[in-house]
């Protein structure tokens, strides 16, 4: 018999035996069989198409939960939101809404994460200078006495003037400006306790390295007519007078009423001196075309 034959014999009689193991069954059997039919009509599956919510309603929705404090709630409508319409018109507001939602919960360093999204997303968007207010608002809000690390003063300072820099008319650049002048402040007062710290324990190297810094790079803050004296101290516990008469000349150029230029100035007497700049000096190269515009800050 050809191969061909013979499967297809073996084929049917295959089938004959199923067809008589089937009809061999009781009729109760019969229902069972029809019960576990897949396509039985009378079963049907239904597929879970659960539609999105309207792009609109999820915004309402995080809105209102904002507006009832809670704010957990409505940071995950807003989420929500950006993923459901990540390239629609929608995205970028519900991605500085979460950013605002953040910085309410005072969760800082989420409220920079999504700023710093927004602004790597949308960096022309109109929310672009809201976004960077809002991240350095958040350093900001975190910088600590000036007897601690002032890591959070620099990382404010460095963030609102890229705000400054980079959105001139922003309505948030006014304020920014007063901020720059508050953590720099910080920023001088910690350098100024530090260098204190030195004076008193007669480490006048390391004295001098904390009031420079406060003379070269915060000149605009309340210190440094302090930072002038303290430079004069130690300049002189060192036998180095000239720079302690530049440092005592500088502070009475340029802040003639000030109790520490009296301190200087008596400072120098009682040794047979008297200020007298030394245009050479860092101190007097510092100042150079400054004057008048120390000591802003009372």
């Amino acid at each position: 018999m050809p191969f061909a034959k013979r499967i297809q014999g073996a084929k049917g009689a295959v089938v004959r035996t199923l067809a008589v193991a089937v009809c061999g069954l009781t009729l109760a059997g019969c229902d069972t069989l029809s019960s576990l039919n897949p396509f039985d009509k009378s079963d049907k599956y239904t597929m879970d198409t659960t539609p999105d919510v309207p792009n609109d309603q999820l915004y309402n929705d995080g809105l209102g939960r904002l507006q009832k404090g809670d704010y957990d709630a409505a940071a995950k409508k807003f989420q929500q939101l950006e993923k459901q319409a990540p390239y629609s018109e929608w995205a970028p507001k519900a991605l500085i809404m979460e950013t605002y939602t953040r910085y309410q919960q005072q969760q800082w360093e989420d409220t920079i994460s999504t700023a710093q999204r927004y602004l790597q997303r949308y960096p022309n968007g109109k929310d672009a200078a809201y976004a960077q207010y809002l991240m350095a608002m958040s350093s900001y809000n975190q910088i600590p006495d000036i007897t601690r690390d002032q890591e959070a003063a620099a990382k404010a300072m460095e963030s609102l003037q890229v705000l400054v820099n980079r959105y001139p008319k922003s309505e948030y650049v006014a304020d920014a400006k007063k901020k720059i002048q508050f953590a720099k402040d910080q920023l001088a007062g910690n350098q100024m306790e530090v260098g204190r710290y030195y004076l008193n324990n007669r480490n006048y190297t390391g004295a001098i390295n904390r009031f420079r810094d406060v003379v070269s790079q915060y000149q605009q803050t309340r210190h440094v007519e302090e930072a002038l004296e303290r430079l004069a101290e130690a300049y002189m516990a060192l036998g180095i007078t000239n720079e302690a008469q530049t440092a005592a000349a500088v502070l009475g150029h340029n802040f003639p009423d000030s109790p520490w230029y009296k301190d200087a100035y008596k400072l120098l007497q009682s040794n047979g001196l008297e200020p007298r700049e030394d245009r050479g000096s860092w101190i007097s190269r510092s100042f150079r075309g400054l004057a008048g515009a120390v000591g802003l800050e009372g």
